[in-house]
C-alpha cells in the first residue's frame, strides 16, 4: 500500500475534493477539503474517511492514519 494508493482510494469516494496522503509502510496522514463535509462533526466526518478505508486497515496494509478534514470554507 502506498500513499498514492489510499489517495486514489479517497478521490474514488470523495470527487473533486482536494486530497493530499503523505506516509509510507502503514502509516499515514489524509488530507481532505470538500463540501461533502458541510454541516458534518469531526467523527462523522472521520467515519466518512474510515468507511472508505476500512478494507485496508481491517487487512493490516494500514495502521494508522491521522485526518485533517475541512470544507472548502474552513480550508480558506
Amino acid at each position: 500500500m502506498t500513499a498514492e494508493d489510499l489517495k486514489a482510494m479517497l478521490q474514488a469516494e470523495f470527487a473533486g475534493a482536494q486530497i493530499d496522503v503523505m506516509g509510507e509502510g502503514a502509516n499515514y496522514s489524509v488530507k481532505v477539503v470538500s463540501d461533502l463535509f458541510e454541516s458534518k462533526r469531526a467523527v462523522q466526518r472521520q467515519q466518512m474517511v474510515y468507511a472508505v478505508l476500512n478494507n485496508v486497515i481491517a487487512s493490516g496494509e494500514v495502521h494508522a492514519v491521522t485526518m485533517d478534514l475541512k470544507t472548502n470554507a474552513e480550508a480558506g
